[in-house]
């Protein structure tokens, strides 16, 4: 079973990247971490066997972590939310500087 930390990151990962997967994978992903769809369920209603959608989800989780991996787009938007909270708290305008430089 999928840690829910691990469905959470995928599902993020997913937004930023998903319009780099194919239809089907994007079709495969949402029936079953957001539908909450099972692989016999997703099996049937694409007429494939369980397996080729067990097989079609694990390439999209290697996808998604591998372009994340290159990109760091989820890491560089978490980074800049968390200077972003830093800021209002503290009102400390060098926080500014430290966003500057997560653009370069």
């Amino acid at each position: 079973m999928e840690s829910l930390e691990k469905k959470e990151q995928l599902n993020e990962l997913f937004d930023m990247y998903q319009k780099l997967l194919t239809d089907k994978q994007v079709q495969y992903f949402k029936y079953y971490y957001q539908d909450d769809y099972s692989l016999q369920e997703i099996a049937e209603l694409s007429d494939v066997s369980r397996n080729a959608v067990f097989d079609q989800l694990k390439k999209v989780e290697m996808h998604l972590f591998s372009y994340e991996e290159k990109l760091q787009l989820l890491t560089n938007k978490q980074k800049r939310l968390k200077i972003i909270d830093q800021l209002e708290e503290t009102k400390d305008l060098k926080k500014l500087d430290d966003l500057r430089k997560l653009e370069e």
